[in-house]
């Protein structure tokens, strides 16, 4: 294993974590933890077909919400060199634990206000859209569409990973020192590191509210683990802890691959044009169902 002059396992460099395993096991594999060969390239080919964005056939509709032709996108060609049918590895069915009954009413209670209140202001509008890293990057950071890369750099006392999409760099002390007070809450969390042999642990708390990982509250704890397992593999790991959210804990395992890079940059612009025109819109359409109320 290549190693830091302070001798720890060296994870510098760009890696890709572009697979098109599903997040959840798809229910043809219910009982199926590991692909065959046939049953992967099979797959493989299945997905490309659905998502090829540069297919013709359908309604206009659909047609044009392929608008982003294939050429935009980065989702991979391959399921993992594992085989594996899920990148979920815990629970074992490869799924994600049901919701808590307070998840379910908290979530509920947030899609009413959305719908109710779906562009009051920009902070109405999701994270991502407002180019702020929430639900693509991470953490945790799991595989989207596009632009999944993320660079790492350490030293003795930091790890640095800047991620690809949405070009945020997590800052993350290894020198021991505690986490932010429980008051202080930021949309990426509180994160601080250290090493168990071989393996890097990143445990991060103080998420806000708008974090909502699949549903998850402020109250989330992610544990990241991150071991170099061959020249050209980094593995991945996290573990998703939240009792207010989650029946159980749940883990998944992503192996990430060496590339070349670089990182490009992510050009996102907030404020743009389409989140004024959004808001915009909204006051429009508030407009006309005034003056047709005053109307009648």
């Amino acid at each position: 294993m290549p190693r830091t002059p302070d001798g720890k396992p060296d994870l510098q460099g760009v890696w890709s974590n572009a697979i098109i395993t599903p997040l959840e096991r798809p229910p043809a594999f219910a009982n199926k933890e590991f692909f065959t060969e046939e049953e992967a390239a099979a797959f493989e080919k299945q997905s490309f077909e659905i998502n090829n964005r540069d297919r013709r056939d359908g309604t206009p509709e659909e047609d044009v919400q392929r608008a982003y032709n294939e050429y935009w996108f980065d989702r991979g060609t391959k399921v993992a060199a594992t085989r594996r049918t899920s990148l979920v590895v815990d629970p074992k069915d490869g799924r994600i634990p049901p919701l808590t009954e307070e998840a379910r009413r908290r979530n509920a209670a947030r899609n009413e206000y959305r719908r109710l209140h779906p562009a009051d202001g920009p902070e109405d509008r999701p994270l991502l859209e407002r180019c702020i890293n929430v639900l693509s990057a991470g953490p945790p950071m799991v595989p989207t569409l596009y632009n999944n890369n993320y660079q790492i750099v350490q030293t003795p006392d930091y790890i640095v990973i800047l991620n690809e999409m949405v070009h945020d760099a997590r800052i993350v002390p290894l020198d021991g020192r505690p986490g932010l007070p429980s008051q202080i809450r930021q949309v990426l969390g509180s994160s601080r590191g250290h090493w168990e042999g071989d393996t890097l642990v990143l445990e991060t708390a103080n998420f806000t509210d708008r974090t909502n990982f699949r549903g998850s509250s402020e109250n989330m704890k992610l544990t990241e683990r991150f071991t170099r397992t061959a020249d050209d593999i980094l593995l991945y790991q996290f573990t998703v802890d939240d009792p207010t959210t989650f029946t159980r804990p749940w883990t998944v395992e992503i192996p990430s691959r060496k590339t070349a890079g670089p990182i490009y940059e992510y050009a996102c612009h907030e404020g743009n044009q389409g989140l004024a025109g959004i808001l915009a819109g909204a006051r429009a359409g508030e407009k006309a169902a005034s003056e047709g109320g005053s109307k009648k």
